[in-house]
C-alpha cells in the first residue's frame, strides 16, 4: 500500500518504527555533525589566533629592523619560520632578512631567503614577487641563466612591468640584446607615463641602441632577349 493512501494512525505507526529501527544511525549522525561543527569552529579560531601572534612577532621584527638590532631580527625571523610557516608574516621576515643581508653583501643569505618566501608564499602576487626579488640576487651572483629560469617560472600577470624588466636586465648579461630590447619595450608597456622608474627603463633601452636592420636584397638582373 502506498505511503500517501495510509491513514495518520498507519503514518505514525511507520514513523515510529523507522524511528526506532535508525536510532543509532540518527544519533550517530547528529554527534558527527556536532563535532564537525565544533571542530571547523576551534580550527577557525585556532588560525586567528596564530595568525595574531604571528603579526605581533612580525611588528617586533619591524621595531627591531628600524632599530638596527640585526641579532633580533634574525632570532624573530627564524622563530617565525619556525612556528608560523604557513602566515604571509614568516614570508615577509624571510623577504626583509634578505633586504638586511643583501645591505650587506651577503648575496648567498639573501638568495635562501628568497627562496624560503618563495616556496612558502601563499598568495600568488607575494610569491611572484619573491621570486622576482630571487632573481635579481641570482643575477648579482653572477649566475644568469638561473636568474633566467627563476623569471621564467612566475605567474604572467603578477608585477608585470618588473618581470619584464628583470628579463631584460638578465638578457642583457647573456648578450641577448634583441630579446632584452623586446622586453624592456614589454616594461614600458606596463609601465604609467608618470612611473617613477620609467625614465631608468627607458634608459637601459636606449643603451642596447637601435635594432639593426636587416640588409635590403639587392634585386637580380634579368637577361635581356
Amino acid at each position: 500500500m502506498a505511503f500517501d493512501v495510509l491513514d495518520e494512525h498507519e503514518q505514525g505507526e511507520l514513523v515510529q518504527k523507522w524511528l526506532r529501527e535508525n536510532a543509532m544511525s540518527i544519533a550517530i549522525g547528529i554527534v558527527l555533525g556536532l563535532v564537525l561543527i565544533f571542530g571547523w569552529q576551534q580550527w577557525k579560531a585556532h588560525r586567528a589566533q596564530r595568525a595574531v601572534q604571528a603579526a605581533v612577532e612580525y611588528q617586533a621584527l619591524v621595531e627591531a629592523a628600524d632599530a638596527k638590532r640585526t641579532d633580533d631580527v634574525k632570532t624573530i625571523t627564524d622563530l617565525l619560520r619556525k612556528d608560523y610557516p604557513d602566515t604571509a608574516y614568516a614570508v615577509f621576515a624571510a623577504m626583509r632578512g634578505a633586504e638586511i643581508a643583501n645591505e650587506k653583501g651577503d648575496l648567498k643569505t639573501a638568495a635562501e631567503d628568497l627562496s624560503w618566501a618563495s616556496d612558502h608564499a601563499g598568495a600568488p602576487a607575494l610569491k611572484a614577487l619573491a621570486s622576482l626579488n630571487l632573481a635579481k640576487v641570482q643575477l648579482a651572483q653572477g649566475d644568469a641563466n638561473a636568474a633566467l629560469k627563476t623569471v621564467d617560472a612566475v605567474q604572467k600577470g603578477n608585477y608585470a612591468a618588473l618581470a619584464a624588466e628583470t628579463r631584460g636586465d638578465i638578457l642583457t648579461q647573456l648578450g641577448r640584446a634583441d630579446d632584452a630590447r623586446a622586453s624592456y619595450q614589454e616594461a614600458l608597456s606596463h609601465l604609467d607615463p608618470q612611473a617613477p622608474n620609467r625614465d631608468l627603463v627607458q634608459m637601459k633601452l636606449d643603451n642596447l641602441g637601435a635594432a639593426p636592420v636587416a640588409a635590403a636584397t639587392p634585386a637580380k638582373e634579368t637577361s635581356g632577349s
